[in-house]
């Protein structure tokens, strides 16, 4: 495959780069707001920050930075989360780039979670055809999975991403700093995302995880996990830039990104986007599990582990048992559907993606009920 990486002592950022057409630097570390101008290049005059109203106090202080560089410096402030993936959102940062007068030699910043840096990614990607991004992402979801790989996209009433573009960043700056402040749920969120990356190809990761699990979902995190969750960042994004740097457009092994996304992303459409990503793609990844397990394909201790890791983290391993036709509509909207024809990703072992096409209507049923719980009238809580 084709990422780089080096890696500095304990403390200084570590570089991981994405190859291919047009190659570019993750930086991780902290307090890595200097690196902005590189990852910016040469030529830039115009710079808008989108961000969340959450984070206004930071936007204001990296526009303040980019002031003192010579830039000029825009905000543009989005709802949170999937609200701010909408046609809507993007237009009023399309306005704010026209009446900036942006050029195609002008840059976007992406600052905030996922759902921020997928949509200043879809922003720059069809301004003028496409300008510069550099995505700061503020979560453990959006450093691991969001910000790399140049998928960008909003969501429309019929499901998630299905509007959207391949645009690689001109670099992403992933400041470990962030996560000091996140709340508790926002971080085992993330670290479903984290868990995928270990199931499909970094088997390594899952291995640090089980040592400690509670460490890593505690309220504070002490040094040794602070340590471990560096490395479960870095090497989440090794495996992501690895697999975008040969197949930026999905055309085969990218897929394997999709784990568990597929079932997550119905739960997300089904319940209007008031679970969190991380919590729905949990379930997602029993559900294939139990697929593939129930396919002849993978083993019973394989699927046990999916349930025993992410219960110790804290993430839903079930769902309400009475939504099996909306699921099944919305999975049916899926990206990687083809025709009529259902597509999963799934595994035959730790590290060894596949892809089970077409699956017998009554197995999905069967997986479906692995995963179910007789709770219809009990909605999961928000904070999941």
């Amino acid at each position: 495959m084709t990422a780089s990486s080096s890696s500095s002592p304990t403390g200084a950022p570590t570089t991981i780069t994405v190859a291919g057409e047009r190659p570019y630097d993750v930086v991780v570390g902290h307090h890595l707001l200097g690196e902005l101008p590189r990852l910016l290049g040469t030529g830039v005059k115009r710079v808008l920050v989108i961000h969340p109203g959450a984070l206004a106090t930071s936007a204001e202080a990296v526009r303040e930075d980019l002031l003192a560089q010579g830039y000029e410096a825009y905000l543009a402030e989005v709802p949170e989360a999937e609200e701010a993936k909408t046609a809507q959102v993007a237009a009023f940062c399309w306005q704010v780039l026209g009446q900036a007068e942006f050029t195609r030699s002008d840059a976007i910043i992406g600052l905030g979670g996922g759902a921020t840096t997928d949509l200043a990614g879809f922003v720059a990607a069809t301004w003028l055809r496409g300008i510069r991004v550099v995505q700061v992402p503020t979560t453990l979801l959006a450093m691991v999975d969001a910000a790399v790989g140049g998928k960008t996209g909003i969501n429309t009433a019929e499901g998630k991403n299905l509007v959207g573009a391949f645009h690689p960043p001109a670099g992403v700056l992933c400041d470990l700093a962030s996560l000091d402040t996140l709340p508790r749920h926002d971080r085992t969120a993330g670290l479903a995302e984290v868990v995928k990356t270990g199931f499909i190809a970094d088997p390594r990761i899952l291995e640090l995880i089980e040592a400690d699990p509670a460490a890593l979902t505690a309220e504070r995190l002490d040094d040794a996990a602070q340590r471990t969750l560096r490395e479960l960042v870095e090497r989440s994004i090794a495996v992501k830039a690895r697999v975008v740097g040969e197949d930026l457009k999905e055309a085969g092994l990218r897929e394997i990104l999709n784990y568990g996304h597929t079932f997550g992303h119905a739960i997300e459409l089904t319940e209007r986007y008031q679970w969190r990503h991380g919590a729905a793609v949990s379930v997602g990844m029993v559900f294939v599990a139990e697929l593939a397990r129930l396919a002849g394909r993978l083993d019973d201790d394989v699927v046990d582990r999916h349930r025993a890791l992410l219960t110790a983290l804290g993430l839903p391993v079930t769902y309400r048992g009475d939504r099996w036709e909306q699921l099944l509509t919305a999975m049916r909207r899926d990206k990687k559907t083809r025709g009529d024809l259902l597509r999963f990703v799934i595994l035959e072992d730790v590290g060894r993606p596949t892809r089970l096409e077409g699956p017998d209507p009554a197995l999905l049923a069967a997986a479906y009920a692995e995963v179910s719980r007789d709770l219809p009238t009990t909605r999961t809580p928000v904070s999941l």
